[in-house]
């Protein structure tokens, strides 16, 4: 059960807040609906909800706010927007990285693949799916670790009739297993017809909070639609029809050619048309939508009035139509947008007399009549009902005005599901919105639930931290690069002469502040928090990236391991390719090998942790690999004018000292590496990049304090 208490938004200067004083709940085991214009707050109060923006109020999700549950990814599945993958990753790689970052089996990457319908398609990479299946995508993302509460934001926006009744079989079953879901959307149908209770948002606040049987009566409102080229005096002639035979019938012209009649139907209108030889282009049954305020003030509202009905909206029309003038014929109230109906049967009051007792078509002419009017021949409209598969609150609408028993709307209106095609024949049949059919059995199966969760571990984000850096191509093309680069380069130093041996084994020319394997470190160290940054998987219920310890520590060790590998491998690539080009003469070696290999590996992993930190602190890969140049260049020198000059208390300076080594033996060993470690950290680079290493360091220690503390 999800309880939303008092949510409101930080206001932008003099702006009012987008939500204000929002309160509600949604039950377990049912679907509720968020539903409202764009811009009526929907997505803000998500956020709110989810703490992913500041504000004030509180949600508990089955007894407890956001922040204090332990892991809240095996509670709540978000589904905000698109999914934020890496385009370039694959949907079974995707979900096994989310699988390692939830602490739930690689396996159960492959049984939501199924549950969704994905398996086809597990090789693909992200930025190849369509709408349809990416919204399947993220589906799977939220179900991932078994939560017990979904909440997506408009996740059928975009998306064609099949794929939004699939989806919503799916929130349905979720919820008929037991779970809570809240789903927001902007189509009053679509709430009508998947959610189980419905909250309407208006300018930030609650307006009405109801069944979605009372929703689908006070809100929607069955009319017939007309397009005819003499839509003026086609209004004249139903109004004169309705005053005729005393029906409360409302005609609203919208914008041009276009009518819509609350009140009647189809065949009425139909016949009305033929009989005065008025074309018509279209004709078709439709709900429409009385605004948000409807469902607040149904008892006083009548069907009389011309500004809700002049409001009414087609959701499949595109933007609002021009509000017309509505002809109100009938000054007799009409509670809840219901027509009264003065004879109990069910048949209509303009049916026209038949010989035959068996039903006519709907806009059949009359049969005493042996010659209809040439004009009215030539027309062919579509009597029959156009099916509206995203609009199954008709049926609820259409049957409140069918059912004289008030009592029976309700009930009815949670069992109603559109038609799939139109009828073959012309017989006369109910329309879409008035046919009431037992719920279509479900074809979804959600996977099987988590029943044991393994137990969290240090390696849970170092296999996280591993597969997202392996799902990619971009490191095997850095790595390729870097190796292509360096030995180019050692082959041309050699030629060129006048280069030190280490420093041609490295492909580091003096011109250069850092070899290439140095910078391909760091770009990859860059890359490990740029693209957590750029594609934020792992924010989507937190609002950015996490700064656990965890994380941080499972991106050093790898990174230390990716740039460790690329330094023997660049070292030993341009041996080979030395040895091939030039003999053994330059390969051999070197004497003091020890500390060479030493310092070697420590620059290439001290620059791919500069990366990491920079990233993580300023937020861009960019500004990472900027950081890991700016050693060089700017603290480099820095460091060598500070500890190469000599100081007040000794002729000395500190580097001469830290070259020195230790005057005094320790009684337990290890004065080697430690002096080795001082000679190392001695250098102009060494020292510089441990100092940026560990100021790096304590700033992304101060953002996360600060992340905290917000």
């Amino acid at each position: 059960m999800i309880e939303a208490i008092g949510l409101t938004s930080i206001p932008r200067k003099e702006q009012p807040p987008a939500v204000d004083n929002v309160s509600f709940e949604a039950h377990t085991g049912r679907v509720t609906a968020l539903l409202g214009a764009p811009g009526a707050g929907k997505t803000t109060a998500l956020r709110l909800m989810l703490e992913l923006q500041r504000g004030r109020g509180i949600t508990y999700f089955r007894g407890r706010p956001l922040h204090g549950i332990p892991h809240p990814a095996h509670e709540v599945g978000v589904l905000l927007g698109d999914v934020p993958g890496h385009p370039a990753r694959s949907v079974r790689g995707h979900l096994r990285m989310l699988c390692a970052a939830s602490g739930v089996p690689a396996r159960r990457a492959d049984e939501v693949l199924e549950a969704v319908g994905l398996v086809s398609l597990r090789d693909e990479r992200l930025g190849t799916l369509s709408r349809g299946m990416d919204r399947r995508l993220g589906l799977a993302c939220a179900l991932l670790p078994d939560p017990h509460t979904l909440v997506l934001d408009d996740p059928a926006r975009g998306l064609a009739v099949g794929e939004r009744r699939w989806l919503y079989d799916m929130l349905r079953e979720h919820a008929a297993q037991g779970g809570t879901v809240l789903c927001s959307t902007a189509d009053p149908k679509e709430a009508a017809r998947f959610a189980d209770h419905v909250v309407t948002l208006d300018g930030g606040r609650v307006v009405a909070d109801q069944r979605a049987a009372d929703f689908a009566r006070t809100r929607l409102r069955p009319r017939v639609v007309v397009r005819s080229p003499h839509a003026a005096r086609l209004s004249v002639l139903l109004a004169q029809r309705a005053r005729s035979t005393q029906r409360s019938v409302e005609v609203v012209r919208e914008g041009g050619n276009r009518l819509c009649v609350y009140g009647s139907t189809c065949a009425e209108v139909g016949e009305t048309a033929f009989r005065n030889g008025i074309v018509v282009h279209q004709l078709a049954d439709e709900v429409g939508d009385m605004g948000p305020g409807a469902g607040a003030g149904a008892e006083t509202s009548t069907a009389q009035e011309p500004q809700p009905s002049s409001a009414a909206i087609d959701s499949q029309t595109g933007p609002d139509p021009e509000p017309g003038a509505a002809a109100a014929l009938d000054p007799s109230p009409e509670p809840k947008f219901a027509p009264p109906a003065p004879d109990p049967s069910p048949e209509p009051e303009f049916a026209p007399p038949a010989p035959d007792p068996s039903p006519e078509p709907e806009f059949a002419p009359p049969a005493p009549d042996p010659s209809p009017e040439p004009e009215a021949a030539t027309p062919a409209p579509d009597c029959g009902p156009e099916p509206e598969p995203s609009a199954p609150a008709a049926a609820a609408a259409a049957a409140a005005a069918a059912v004289p028993a008030p009592e029976a709307v309700p009930a009815a209106s949670t069992t109603l599901e559109p038609p799939q095609e139109a009828p073959a024949d012309d017989t006369p049949q109910a329309a879409p919105s008035q046919q009431l059919t037992t719920p279509r059995p479900t074809t979804v199966a959600l996977p099987p639930p988590v029943l044991v969760r393994p137990a969290p571990t240090p390696l849970r984000p170092v296999r996280y931290e591993i597969r997202r850096a392996a799902g990619v191509a971009t490191g095997y093309i850095v790595g390729a690069c870097v190796l292509a680069v360096s030995a180019l380069t050692a082959v041309l130093l050699a030629r060129i002469g006048h280069t030190p041996q280490p420093r041609l084994l490295a492909a580091w020319p003096a011109e250069l502040p850092l070899p290439p394997a140095a910078l391909g470190a760091g770009l990859l160290g860059a890359l490990a928090f740029g693209d957590e940054f750029r594609h934020p998987a792992l924010a989507v219920d937190r609002g950015t990236v996490p700064r656990r310890l965890g994380l941080l520590t499972a991106k050093l060790f790898v990174a230390s391991l990716t740039a460790l590998a690329l330094a023997v491998l660049t070292v030993g690539c341009t041996a080979e390719v030395l040895y091939l080009v030039y003999g053994s003469e330059l390969v051999a070696l070197p004497a003091d090998w020890p500390a060479l290999t030493a310092g070697w590996l420590a620059l290439v992993t001290g620059c791919a942790w500069a990366g990491v930190l920079a990233a993580g602190v300023f937020r861009s890969t960019t500004a990472g690999l900027a950081a890991v140049v700016a050693v060089p260049l700017l603290v480099v020198p820095a460091v060598h004018k500070m500890t190469e000059g000599t100081s007040a208390r000794g002729p000395v300076p500190f580097a001469g000292r830290l070259k020195g080594g230790l005057p005094p033996r320790w009684p337990f060993g290890g004065e080697q590496q430690l002096e080795a470690l001082l000679r190392l950290l001695a250098q102009p680079v060494g020292g510089a990049m441990a100092l940026s290493v560990l100021a790096l360091l304590c700033a992304y220690a101060f953002t996360g304090l600060r992340s905290r503390v917000r």
